[in-house]
């Protein structure tokens, strides 16, 4: 399913108009359904549906392997029997786990709680303790994640609206990239993968993520039970004081041959 279409839009170049075709990301609402309830709406960009679902229903702490579902599918509704309009819906029934208290709004960047809120939320639903995560990673590995990332990227290189999401094993081996306007569904949709491979918790990796690092990618990477998450850009103070509570390592600023550390250090050879 492309990520990107094309659109006629009017340049200004070297002092003169012209039009022209662009490539811009598609972004569309998905629409995602648990044991037949409406609980979230995500505005997305289209590809690996099924993955985004399973991947946010991990953050919320509903699933945790595909032991605690029977079925996910993406499913697709004419709205009034018109052929140009369709709903699109991912579909997932679990096995009596804990119900998901309906979003019925569309999802954005943030998480619907915050402060001490989200620290004693994630600290009460995570299923696995970082602490107990000893991996420690190699610097020249993290300072290459991205530049790999990026690499990858088909969906940015086409229009430059796509964030991105990579998962990297110990020896920073690019393992699944994903793309979607929203940074948090991205990882949403690289979560969702591993579930389907039977890899969480993620002990041992890495997670990359094309722009900043908010409280919310925290919070997913913890669920998930990955230990060290790296941006390309700055974190917030939450997506800091959530890390430091959670035992994450948090990287950021990671361009070229340098990086900053704001927690976790001892993973990265930091006393």
């Amino acid at each position: 399913m492309p990520a990107v279409e094309r659109r006629r839009v009017t340049r200004f170049r070297d002092g003169a108009w012209d039009d022209a075709p662009d490539q811009l990301a598609i972004e569309e609402p998905l629409e995602i359904e648990v044991d037949g309830i409406p609980v979230s709406t995500t505005m997305r960009t289209p590809g690996h549906a099924t993955e985004l679902a399973l991947g946010w229903l991990v953050s919320e702490g509903v699933i945790t392997s595909t032991a605690d579902i029977t079925e996910a599918k993406e499913c697709f509704e004419h709205v009034d029997d018109d052929p140009e309009q369709v709903r699109r819906i991912v579909q997932v029934t679990t096995r009596g786990r804990p119900a998901v208290e309906p979003r019925l709004h569309a999802t954005s960047s943030a998480c619907g709680v915050c402060g001490a809120d989200l620290i004693d939320l994630t600290q009460r639903t995570k299923t696995w303790n970082l602490d107990s995560d000893d991996t420690t990673f190699d610097i020249a590995a993290v300072l290459r994640q991205p530049v790999a990332l990026l690499e990858a990227q088909r969906g940015f290189a086409a229009s430059g609206g796509l964030h991105a999401a990579g998962l990297f094993d110990i020896e920073g081996r690019l393992m699944c990239q994903r793309e979607d306007v929203g940074r948090h569904n991205a990882v949403d949709k690289v979560v969702g993968w591993a579930l389907q491979e039977g890899r969480l918790p993620l002990r041992g990796h890495a997670l990359q993520v094309s722009g900043r690092a908010s409280a919310e990618l925290v919070h997913k990477a913890v669920m998930a039970g990955i230990p060290l998450l790296a941006a390309v850009s700055a974190p917030t103070t939450l997506a800091v004081d959530l890390a430091r509570a959670c035992g994450l390592t948090l990287v950021g600023f990671v361009r070229g041959e340098s990086l900053n550390v704001y927690s976790g250090g001892w993973r990265l050879g930091i006393a």
